[in-house]
């Protein structure tokens, strides 16, 4: 995998999500992205990963990729509101 990195943004959507008490950190998303349940195109030639929580919910993870993976954002949404 290339490497990758956080925007400033999805450090503190990290935080975030933490005091919601969804339990995720840099390393558990890197590990994630590896294998993700699945990926769509996103706006402006981003990717959109989706990574599966539990059967009801996924965590969307928003990144570009040229040379390295860069975090956009994260958030959660219900699984298969944004499937076809």
């Amino acid at each position: 995998m290339k490497p990758l990195r956080f925007t400033q943004h999805a450090l503190e959507k990290l935080e975030l999500l933490r005091q919601w008490g969804f339990a995720f950190d840099q390393e558990r998303i890197i590990d994630h992205m590896a294998e993700p349940h699945a990926v769509a195109s996103g706006y402006r030639g981003r990717f959109v990963a989706s990574l599966k929580l539990d059967e009801e919910h996924v965590l969307r993870v928003v990144y570009e990729e040229d040379g390295e993976v860069v975090v956009i954002t994260i958030y959660p949404a219900r699984q298969g509101r944004y499937e076809d």
